[in-house]
């Protein structure tokens, strides 16, 4: 196959290229830099080389700036939605206008669509999205998509939860303190952190990349979401180092601002997979502990 990948430097986009180049496929990178195979978009300026996607079978757009840790100002939330919205929304209707357009558009999305949900509460891909600006990014960003679905073409949206790798992503930058023994839950501990192995999120993608019945939103979460102060002891536990240590929601608040604190770290959902399930996608890491010990042993 012929894959073109937006985001293909950040920790999935990187990992999902190389996964598909060891597998035989082309992989097209997106990019605002030139470079050989290259095709330049820059998505601040409305621009993209559009003919050079025409015979792609797949499109996956995972371009966005990083949601944390960055502090939230009016500056920077223009920001996370001109990478996402106005750049899924440049791809999306420029798909849309191919004469050989791919086959499957797969367009990253999160589960903070649903906004906080307490714990004993689950969500699925047919709940309501929640509310705050996270969901209301998120609702757009998928909305953005559109074109590319009323042209016909299977979209596909990557709801997708914390994904655990040494390398990057949600669980790397608490290491280093779990590893000193300093680490803890955030605040009460007790939002939802709906995980997923980034081995599984991969092949989760290349799933549904190859799976014709598969189209609309699907969570990329593992079957296991825990709390927080669960994930806190258990990663605790495969480090072998004290985990209790805990943040309180004042100095979160105090270090990252009060709205990306109450909507992003503070704040969290239990976001079943319940698709993914329905299909038949067999999860290698459905529980937490064999996929931190895994994480960590691959770094």
């Amino acid at each position: 196959m012929r894959v073109a990948i937006t985001g293909a430097t950040g920790l999935l986009g990187r990992s999902l290229s190389k996964r598909l180049a060891e597998a035989g496929h082309a992989v097209v990178p997106l990019s605002r830099k030139p470079g050989p195979g290259v095709v330049r978009w820059d998505p601040a300026r409305g621009q993209l080389e559009a003919t050079a996607l025409e015979g792609c079978d797949a499109v996956v757009n995972l371009a966005g700036a990083r949601i944390a840790p960055a502090r939230w100002t009016e500056a920077y939330k223009r920001e996370l939605r001109t990478s996402r919205v106005d750049a899924t929304r440049l791809l999306s209707g420029a798909l849309s206008r191919l004469a050989e357009p791919p086959r499957v558009f797969l367009s990253a999305s999160a589960t903070g669509y649903y906004g906080h949900r307490p714990f004993h509460e689950t969500v699925d891909e047919t709940s309501a999205p929640g509310r705050g600006f996270l969901a209301s990014l998120c609702v757009d960003w998928e909305a953005a998509t559109e074109p590319a679905r009323q042209a016909g073409i299977r979209t596909v949206l990557l709801r997708t939860g914390p994904v655990l790798s040494a390398r990057g992503g949600f669980l790397a930058p608490l290491l280093p303190l779990f590893r000193l023994g300093l680490g803890g839950p955030l605040g009460d501990g007790g939002q939802g952190v709906s995980w997923i192995a980034l081995e599984d999120w991969l092949r989760a993608v290349e799933f549904l990349m190859t799976l014709p019945s598969a189209e609309g939103p699907v969570n990329l979460t593992a079957p296991g979401a825990v709390t927080f102060s669960d994930f806190a002891r258990t990663l605790g536990r495969v480090l072998r180092r004290p985990a209790f240590f805990r943040v309180p929601a004042f100095a979160v608040r105090w270090i990252f601002g009060r709205e990306l604190a109450d909507e992003a770290l503070l704040s969290g959902q239990r976001a079943l997979p319940r698709r993914l399930v329905e299909w038949g996608f067999g999860f290698r890491y459905p529980e937490l502990e064999p996929a931190l010990q895994s994480v960590l042993e691959a770094k």
